[in-house]
């Protein structure tokens, strides 16, 4: 049972530590005004921080993310709190509300970790990597990921046998089994809503083999073959750890589908696709790469300029619509496709299949809103009461949207997103302070 609520007093409150919720909580510390960021997480940055390169710049992701998530983590106005749920909020008045929020236990002191990683080599129970996305193992006793802030151990203790070995071997005697949930009453004036997105599950379409067949793998779990902190030295195929050499990318899944509930485009499946094959003959300059799209939206800064530079290094784009993925013996997968130039039903094979998830946005926020209603809008995002001309203001005064837990984009336009919320829940403040 959680123990008994804290108080805690802040001008703001930014629940998502993502890079749009991160942004914004930075502005505003640099204002002086003291931001409390939870991230439900082990570690802020979001799923950028996860990134191999951004596009259509191909700048390292982590170069990027990892400078601002150390100068959120030492800001002294800025209180993070990791691993942690906003159960409620209530507004009580104008420039005052009341958050009840549940801090889950680490089971390690973050202050005396050195993240020596004596516990992970320690711990014998193995267990798969959700950072890495199920491609390796990871120990019950563990630090997320080599670049995380906070880079401390935490302890899966649904997975932990209590044998006390990582006890043992911590040097500094920061693991401590008797932590407990905290419940803690925040008193805010203002709420930054920073959610973020989930990706599409593609269990939901069978049709295309996801955990079925080994070889066909998200896009997510590309990325991090491709990333600097990777699980492997290379691309590997999961099923027999073979590098691949003819590789297919299928767009829109999860995207513009009302079969699956997301009628919507994701807008940076196309992007992120394009950047990946790129990468992928850097990495692999032997393979053939192969995107089954509907239609390419390359509509940003840049973007079509990177498009047609990947049709110049010899990525084939194929205009089709894939109805079913099987697999043969050997592991390779064949893909059954309408060719819509042609109108005639193909076969292509491929070695492995990497299926391009749309986004979708994070459930739950609404809930959490009492007395007051937080609006969605029809595709289950948080609703913008004046998309033009103040595109962070929500249906409640005194909360605001940032990124894309207001939908789809990209990661320009959520680092746009958090700075003009930053700046509508600054004049909210001012307002506040002249009252």
């Amino acid at each position: 049972m959680p123990e008994q609520k804290n108080v805690l007093e802040y001008d703001v409150l930014v629940i998502g530590g993502g890079i749009a919720g991160g942004e914004s909580a930075l502005n505003l510390a640099n204002l002086n005004y003291k931001v409390l960021l939870l991230e439900k997480e082990l570690s802020i940055g979001g799923k950028m921080i996860l990134l191999s390169k951004v596009f259509p710049t191909l700048d390292c992701g982590a170069c990027i993310t990892t400078p601002k998530v150390s100068e959120i983590a030492r800001h002294s106005n800025i209180t993070i709190y990791t691993n942690t749920e906003t159960l409620k909020i209530t507004k009580l008045a104008e420039h005052r509300f009341e958050a009840v929020i549940l801090k889950k236990p680490r089971y390690v002191n973050i202050n005396d970790c050195t993240g020596c990683q004596l516990c992970e080599q320690a711990c014998p129970v193995s267990v798969a990597d959700q950072y890495q996305y199920g491609l390796v193992g990871r120990k019950a006793a563990y630090i997320p990921f080599s670049i995380a802030s906070p880079r401390a151990a935490a302890i899966d203790i649904e997975n932990c046998t209590l044998c006390g070995a990582c006890e043992r071997a911590c040097p500094t005697k920061c693991i401590d089994f008797t932590q407990t949930e905290e419940e803690y009453l925040v008193k805010i004036k203002s709420v930054v809503v920073a959610t973020g997105f989930e990706l599409f599950d593609p269990l939901k379409i069978p049709r295309y083999g996801y955990g079925q067949f080994k070889n066909v793998v998200t896009s997510m779990q590309m990325e991090r073959q491709l990333a600097p902190t990777r699980p492997y030295n290379t691309i590997l195929r999961p099923g027999d750890g073979k590098m691949p050499d003819n590789i297919a990318y299928v767009l829109c899944t999860g995207s513009r589908d009302k079969t699956v509930g997301n009628p919507i485009c994701s807008q940076i499946c196309c992007m992120y696709s394009i950047k990946q094959a790129q990468l992928l003959l850097g990495a692999l300059p032997m393979a053939d790469v192969t995107i089954y799209y509907l239609h390419i939206r390359a509509f940003g800064k840049g973007f079509n300029e990177f498009y047609a530079q990947a049709q110049e290094m010899g990525i084939e784009f194929v205009k089709g619509k894939i109805g079913r993925i099987n697999e043969k013996e050997n592991g390779n997968l064949l893909l059954r496709y309408e060719d819509i130039e042609s109108g005639t039903v193909k076969e292509a094979e491929h070695d492995m299949v990497v299926l391009s998830v749309g986004v979708l946005p994070n459930q739950g926020i609404s809930e959490v809103f009492t007395e007051n209603t937080l609006e969605l809008d029809p595709f289950s995002y948080i609703h913008q009461a004046d998309i033009l001309a103040s595109p962070s203001k929500t249906s409640i005064e005194g909360v605001f949207v940032s990124g894309t837990a207001s939908g789809p984009m990209d990661i320009p336009d959520s680092i746009l997103s958090g700075g003009a919320t930053s700046a509508e829940t600054t004049s909210y403040l001012r307002r506040a302070s002249h009252e």
